[in-house]
């Protein structure tokens, strides 16, 4: 499909220079699957697994003790969800202790954000969940949900996937290149170190909630510790097994003027370079335009340096793009609309470009009255 797409509108296998997609195996596969074929459409064409999608692969990971907790919490908000009776009875205590929300929320492991926003609801209803579930007569979880340890183990997973899920958001979007989300990485993996230090001290106010519900209880923190520094270990080790690249590769692009040129550079390349960075007018179009916008102007007079440049900035860090046009087709796949051919529609919703009624409007004829 995407042959016969670059064929009929006269585009080039050679031009391309990366490929972005998930892991799966269809995809990612380098013998049978998506990327092997493009590898022999376009030799030189680099393939790039979705950063987003890591990040997802890298957290979902938890001890027994942490995956035990979450499993209960889903059970609540199944228990609750999934009878209209039972929600209608939560989200009445709930208005009248005086709670900012009425509801819990599901929980799905497709979604990226679904754990971190379900877990800091569930650890901000607790006293109302606990309320309910003593109504409904649930005393095995409702001694969970009164026990200490039970509850700074959740409040640590609500801080901690609320984190992931600000990274998360700080990847998403339409302009990221690797350069750029991989500093974000590289920064998360840092506060993972600092994080793990600072708990070493018996100190938990890198983490809201768990600092919060520490100075409220009185509570003793030294029993979950143990378990928090397990995980944090655990995230860092994901994290380096699904991000090996080394961040400081992309130096000379981010900064060329404070960084030294790389050691694959070709004479040619490196001759560029020097001249470059020794050009007084492309040191001050640097602090004022875009990384992108200034390695373009680069490519005008330094062909070769710009190039290699581009070929860094240019591919897909994510897929970012291709999971809005999921969700555009979710909103447009309803039950009131279950037409097969939704290509029109489909390029309006996800254009970047606003209609102008007023035109469009102007160009049809009003209804005359008889």
């Amino acid at each position: 499909m995407l042959d016969c797409f670059l064929t009929e509108n006269g585009l080039k296998w050679e031009n391309c220079i990366g490929v972005c997609s998930d892991g799966a195996q269809t995809m990612a596969g380098m013998r049978k699957g998506l990327r092997a074929l493009i590898k022999k459409a376009s030799p030189n064409a680099e393939w790039t697994h979705c950063v987003i999608h890591r990040e997802a692969l890298a957290s979902r990971h938890l001890s027994s003790e942490l995956s035990e907790v979450m499993t209960d919490i889903v059970g609540v908000v199944n228990f609750i969800k999934t009878r209209p009776l039972k929600t209608r009875v939560f989200s009445a205590i709930c208005e009248e202790m005086g709670a900012e929300h009425q509801a819990v929320l599901f929980h799905s492991e497709a979604r990226w954000l679904s754990r971190g926003k379900v877990l800091s609801r569930v650890f901000e209803l607790k006293e109302q969940i606990r309320m309910f579930l003593e109504q409904e007569h649930k005393y095995d979880i409702t001694e969970k949900c009164s026990d200490e340890n039970f509850l700074a183990k959740l409040a640590y997973l609500s801080d901690i996937f609320g984190k992931l899920n600000e990274l998360n958001l700080q990847l998403q979007g339409k302009d990221k290149h690797l350069p750029q989300v991989t500093d974000k990485i590289c920064s998360f993996t840092r506060k993972l170190a600092m994080w793990g230090r600072r708990l070493d001290e018996g100190n938990t106010d890198s983490f809201q909630n768990l600092h919060e519900f520490v100075d409220t209880t009185d509570y003793d923190a030294t029993s979950v510790i143990p378990y928090i520094k397990e995980h944090i270990s655990s995230l860092m080790g994901f994290f380096k097994k699904y991000f090996p690249e080394n961040s400081s590769q992309y130096n000379w692009v981010r900064d060329p003027f404070n960084a030294p040129a790389p050691t694959g550079f070709s004479s040619a390349e490196e001759d560029q370079f020097i001249d470059m960075t020794s050009d007084s007018t492309f040191r001050l179009r640097f602090t004022s335009q875009t990384l992108s916008e200034f390695w373009l102007s680069v490519e005008k007079q330094y062909p070769l340096l710009g190039h290699r440049a581009m070929g860094i900035l240019l591919p897909f860090a994510t897929s970012y793009l291709c999971e809005t046009g999921f969700s555009a087709v979710a909103a447009l796949k309803t039950k009131y609309r279950s037409q097969l051919n939704i290509e029109q529609e489909l390029r309006v919703a996800v254009s970047c470009f606003k209609p102008r009624f007023e035109k469009l409007c102007s160009a049809k004829r009003a209804q005359c009255s008889h």
